[in-house]
C-alpha cells in the first residue's frame, strides 16, 4: 500500500462494511489489471543493503524520483515514504526492510502493463545509478541478516514489528525480508468473485511452484526453493493462509467481512498519528470496545486500512489480489499478472480452472501449500505431480489470452507475456533451481554473484 486513508465517513453497520467490498462489483468491459512488485535494493560497490538516511540513501532517492516524475509525495511525519501518480493512479511505497514497491495503475492489457514495468525500472534506473543503487528480483533477501536489514521509518511498521514477535516466528522475516510480485484483479458481481476466489486460493501454491526464486538466505541456500513462501506459514495464522471457508456453501461478502471483522487489528489513525491497538479485533472498534482508545468507533478509513493489514493467499477488497508469487526479473512481473488474466478474465478459462481444481479437498490444498515451498514442481498430488497441475493450468490461461484477443503493436493478443511459465512448467526446473546450479557451478558459492546476474 501506497498510503494509509484519512477518510472520516463513519461507520456503524456490518451491512455497510459488505457495501464496501460490494461496491468493487464492474461490468467486465471495465475489468482493469493492477501489478504490484517489489525489490531490494543494494549498493553496487559492495552488494550491502541501502539505509533510508544519507546522501545515497532511500531517502535521497525517493526525493529524486519525484523530481523526475512529478508526483506527489507521501509523507510519514517529516520523512517521504512514498510517491503517489496524481493523473493515473499508480504509487511508490516502501516495504518495511527497504524493498521499493510500485503498484502499478489500473490498466486494461498486459501490454501496457509491461509498458508500465519498463518504464518505471529505466527511471528507478536513471535516478538509481548516480547514487550506486542497483535492485534486485528475488523472493527472499539472498545475503543480510536481520540485524543488517535497514528499517524504514514508517509508524504503522513500528507497530506491527513489536507485534509480529508475539504471534510467529518469521513476521519479522517477512516484513523485512521478502519480496513479492502480485497482481489485482477485479470482479463482476459476488458470484463472480466467489469463483476467482475459490480458483486463486486452489491455484495459488502452483503459481508459488512456477514462481519458486528465494534459495538463498544469509549467504547459502536454505534447503527451500521459496523461502518467502515458507516464511508466511508462520508469520501470523490470524491473518495468513488458505481461507477453507471461501470454500463452503454460502460464502460470499458477508462471510469474507465476518471473518475480516475478528481478524486483529494493528493500529488506528487519526490524522497523522498511528494508535497502537495491535490484539484488539475490528468489531470492538466498531463497538467502541478498544482497550487503548474507549469510545473510539469506525471510520471508512479504519476499514479500508484494515484490509490492507490482512495477509491471506488470496485477499479481498473492493478487487481481488493474488498474492502467491516470490519477486523475480522483470519478464516475470509481466507473466504474473498474465497468468491470472488468462486464468480469471475469460469465462471459459474460468469454468476449465475451476473443473480443474473443484473436487480438491480442503486437506488436499493445504497440503499443497505446505509443501510446494520445498519441493516446488516436484510436489506430488493424487497421481500426479505439481508439474502437471502447472502444465494445465499455463495451457488453460494460454487459450484464455487468446480469446481475450488483446493486441498491441502489431500482436494479437497477451500469450508472449506467459511463454517463460510454459517453458518453466515444462522443463520442470523453477527459477530458484536455476539459481542453484549457478551458486553450485559457475558462481563457485559466490552469493554476490546474484546481485549481478539478477539485478534489473
Amino acid at each position: 500500500m501506497a498510503r494509509d486513508l484519512t477518510d472520516t465517513t463513519p461507520l456503524e453497520t456490518r451491512d455497510e462494511l459488505v457495501a464496501y467490498l460490494e461496491a468493487g462489483s464492474k461490468q467486465p468491459s471495465a475489468f482493469r489489471i493492477g501489478t504490484e512488485h517489489e525489490k531490494f535494493g543494494f549498493y553496487e560497490a559492495d552488494c550491502s543493503p541501502v539505509p533510508y538516511e544519507g546522501r545515497r540513501g532511500i531517502q535521497a532517492l525517493l526525493n529524486n524520483m519525484q523530481a523526475l516524475l512529478g508526483w506527489e509525495p507521501v509523507m510519514d511525519g517529516d520523512k517521504i515514504i512514498g510517491l503517489v501518480d496524481p493523473t493515473q493512479g499508480g504509487a511508490i511505497s516502501l516495504e518495511p526492510g527497504g524493498q521499493f514497491e510500485l503498484s502499478g495503475a489500473p490498466l486494461e492489457s498486459i501490454h501496457l502493463t509491461c509498458r508500465e514495468v519498463h518504464s518505471h525500472l529505466a527511471q528507478l534506473r536513471e535516478v538509481a545509478e548516480p547514487l550506486g543503487i542497483g535492485f534486485l528480483g528475488l523472493g527472499f533477501s539472498p545475503k543480510w541478516t536481520l540485524a543488517e536489514t535497514p528499517r524504514m521509518p514508517k509508524q504503522r511498521y513500528d507497530i506491527m514489528t513489536a507485534y509480529m514477535q508475539k504471534v510467529g516466528t518469521m513476521g519479522l522475516d517477512m516484513m523485512y525480508r521478502t519480496c513479492t510480485v502480485q497482481v489485482n484483479l477485479d470482479f463482476s458481481s459476488e458470484a463472480d468473485m466467489v469463483k476467482k476466489m475459490r480458483v486463486g486460493l486452489a491455484l495459488q501454491p502452483i503459481a508459488t511452484a512456477l514462481f519458486a526464486n528465494s534459495p538463498f538466505r544469509e549467504g547459502k541456500p536454505n534447503g527451500l526453493l521459496s523461502l518467502r513462501s515458507e516464511v508466511w506459514k508462520d508469520t501470523d495464522n490470524d491473518r495468513a493462509g488458505m481461507l477453507p471457508f471461501v470454500f463452503e456453501d454460502g460464502f460470499g461478502f458477508e462471510r469474507y467481512v465476518d471473518y475480516a471483522l475478528d481478524v486483529p487489528m494493528y493500529f488506528v489513525k487519526r490524522g497523522d498519528t498511528y494508535h497502537d491497538v495491535s490484539g484488539d479485533s475490528f468489531r470492538d472498534l466498531m463497538e467502541g470496545r478498544l482497550a487503548k482508545l474507549p469510545g473510539v468507533r469506525a471510520t471508512r478509513s479504519d476499514w479500508v486500512n484494515h484490509l490492507t493489514t490482512i495477509f491471506p493467499e488470496v485477499r479481498l477488497k473492493k478487487f481481488i489480489e493474488m498474492r502467491g508469487a516470490d519477486g523475480g526479473p522483470w519478464r516475470r512481473l509481466c507473466a504474473l499478472p498474465a497468468l491470472w488474466v488468462g486464468l480469471l478474465y475469460d469465462t471459459t478459462a474460468l469454468d476449465a480452472a475451476w473443473d480443474l481444481v473443484k473436487d480438491w479437498t480442503a486437506e488436499e490444498r493445504q497440503r499443497l501449500r505446505d509443501e510446494v515451498p520445498r519441493t516446488a514442481l516436484k510436489t506430488p498430488f493424487r497421481d500426479t505431480t505439481v508439474q502437471e497441475i502447472a502444465r494445465q493450468t499455463v495451457a488453460i490461461a494460454q487459450e484464455g489470452l487468446k480469446r481475450r484477443a488483446r493486441g498491441y503493436g502489431g500482436e494479437a493478443d497477451e500469450t508472449r507475456f506467459i511463454e517463460e511459465l510454459s517453458e518453466i512448467a515444462e522443463t520442470g526446473v523453477t527459477p530458484a533451481e536455476f539459481l542453484l546450479d549457478r551458486y553450485n557451478g559457475a558462481w563457485g558459492g559466490d552469493i554476490d554473484r546474484v546481485f549481478e546476474e539478477c539485478s534489473y
